[in-house]
């Protein structure tokens, strides 16, 4: 049975991977990585065993990712087991082609394109990160207990519970706030049903969980709480 989270990535950017790594493991998660002993004996038989343990798999994209005939082999080996993929953009101005887009045709990737700008930046990307996990592979992660009061490990971030979000939570690109639904802002379109306005805010709160649906050759996200389409009035999903 899956039981893990692997972390997918060229080289490059062993760093910054090896730094979510530390944190999702900090937050209770299982994850596989090959710097921390993943890799024992054969790399292909090593590799393998690590895509095939694997919930959920989260590649880190950059043009050198796509570029690297291993990479290629582990995602592709992956989409071939019907593992969830939640991608992680690392590279600015670019977009994933190729084999690489085809396999990520489709799905929600996780911007991690200015993380390591400051601790505050990044930890609301980590906390993307694993809200979208939980909500691809939660039920199949054994997470474990955190205290969230540790005396002789302070640190600057309160630990979290992680739990299986019942839907996904999305940030503003320019702005990094979340979108939530707008209180009192609903409007009714006869075709679809109700639809949501939105607002931004620093905290995603009750409001700020949307569930994907698929249906007409297209995807759209209904509200978790309020049952609201996110979209504008008028359009239909």
């Amino acid at each position: 049975m899956a039981s893990h989270i692997m972390l997918s990535y060229q080289w490059d950017d062993q760093a910054l991977v090896k730094r979510v790594y530390d944190r999702l493991v900090e937050d209770g998660l299982p994850v596989w990585l090959d710097i921390e002993g993943g890799v024992k004996g054969n790399i292909n038989d090593a590799m393998a065993a690590g895509v095939e343990g694997a919930a959920v798999i989260c590649p880190f994209m950059t043009p050198a990712y796509q570029a690297s005939r291993s990479c290629k082999r582990e995602l592709s080996y992956t989409d071939s087991r019907e593992a969830a993929i939640v991608p992680v953009m690392v590279a600015r101005n670019w977009e994933a082609s190729e084999w690489l887009g085809l396999v990520t045709a489709g799905l929600l990737w996780l911007d991690f394109r200015n993380a390591e700008t400051n601790d505050e930046h990044f930890e609301r990307c980590l906390q993307s990160l694993e809200a979208e996990i939980m909500y691809n592979a939660g039920h199949l992660l054994a997470v474990a207990e955190v205290p969230r009061d540790v005396a002789d490990e302070p640190g600057p971030y309160e630990k979290r519970s992680l739990k299986r979000k019942p839907g996904r939570r999305f940030l503003h690109a320019q702005s990094m706030l979340y979108i939530r639904e707008a209180v009192g802002e609903q409007t009714w379109d006869p075709d679809s049903g109700i639809r949501s306005k939105v607002e931004l805010c620093e905290e995603p709160g009750e409001r700020g969980s949307w569930e994907e649906h698929k249906g007409n050759g297209c995807k759209y996200f209904r509200n978790v709480a309020t049952n609201g389409y996110l979209g504008t009035s008028g359009s239909s999903p």
